[in-house]
């Protein structure tokens, strides 16, 4: 949720980048990019090299929650061989300039079925169920669909926006 401290999460600080923030920047960012409904790139391993996968997520008691299919998804069995893996979220239009993005460096396990964190989730990106297609619904009840709790240890938070160049 929010607001609310992440105790055992570390913001990487004094890296010599110049877009280092000062940390009340940096956690009043993070807390606004958590806060929106973006795409997050969970990174794994595999025997075969490292693997990405494009994953919306739930910020809820201190971690991400990623919706996965157990029987279709290969990272939760990923995961499950090794858990330490890295989440990046990015916000960024070129048409204005914005550049937001957060790296968290963790742990992920996975979790069982839950049809009311899974609604909320749901709910976050689809906004109000009525209007949700209707493979969205039937994930609900099937409890192929689990999540991947990525709990963080670290993030290296950015604002690199940027002046829009007037071209006219």
């Amino acid at each position: 949720m929010a607001g609310v401290p992440r105790r055992n999460m570390k913001i990487v600080q004094e890296t010599g980048s110049r877009f280092d923030l000062a940390e009340k920047d940096a956690r009043r960012l993070l807390d606004d990019l958590l806060a929106r409904p973006l795409f997050a790139h969970l990174a794994t391993s595999s025997e075969s090299g490292p693997r990405e996968s494009p994953v919306w997520f739930l910020w809820e008691d201190e971690a991400l929650w990623i919706i996965a299919n157990k029987k279709t998804d290969s990272f939760p069995t990923r995961i499950e061989l090794e858990p330490r893996c890295a989440v990046g979220i990015v916000d960024f239009d070129a048409a204005t300039g914005l550049v937001h993005h957060v790296g968290f460096r963790g742990l992920a396990q996975r979790e069982a079925h839950d049809k009311d964190r899974m609604t909320r989730l749901l709910t976050r990106y689809l906004r109000e169920m009525k209007g949700w297609d209707p493979r969205f619904i039937k994930i609900l009840d099937d409890a192929d669909y689990i999540f991947v709790k990525f709990i963080p240890e670290t993030a290296v938070i950015r604002d690199q926006s940027f002046a829009v160049p007037n071209l006219k």
